[in-house]
């Protein structure tokens, strides 16, 4: 079984979410995505300042196996993109949670949070 931290949400498409007390949330993949996709390659993010829907798409992860599309959870206004993840993508399947986030969002809805899965709700997604 993945690790799924209990204070995040997640979105059915893997993606998982840690708000912040200022309406800042940070976004990346959860470790049963990077798992599944294999050894990450690439990692194609928005410019900071990009707006986001609910649902659309914010970029492409690559990985020997297979490039997938990587949804945003919530809409918002992205903050801040993981640089680091330029020079090495592999830190996404180091630390899923961690030093392989890719970015920041400001919230537009925080009321949209609620419709997302809680710990419980992803484990049972994933087995």
């Amino acid at each position: 079984m993945s690790n799924i931290p209990a204070d995040l949400k997640y979105a059915k498409s893997h993606e998982w979410i840690r708000p912040g007390a200022d309406g800042i949330a940070t976004i990346g993949i959860t470790e049963y995505a990077q798992s599944s996709l294999g050894d990450i390659t690439y990692v194609q993010l928005p410019q900071p300042g990009a707006a986001l829907k609910a649902g659309d798409s914010f970029g492409v992860v690559e990985s020997v196996k297979a490039a997938s599309d990587l949804y945003a959870p919530v809409a918002g206004t992205v903050v801040e993109v993981n640089a680091g993840l330029d020079s090495a993508p592999e830190k996404v399947n180091q630390e899923p949670y961690g030093g392989g986030w890719m970015l920041k969002l400001k919230i537009d809805d925080l009321a949209e949070l609620d419709a997302l899965l809680d710990a419980a709700a992803y484990a049972a997604i994933v087995g």
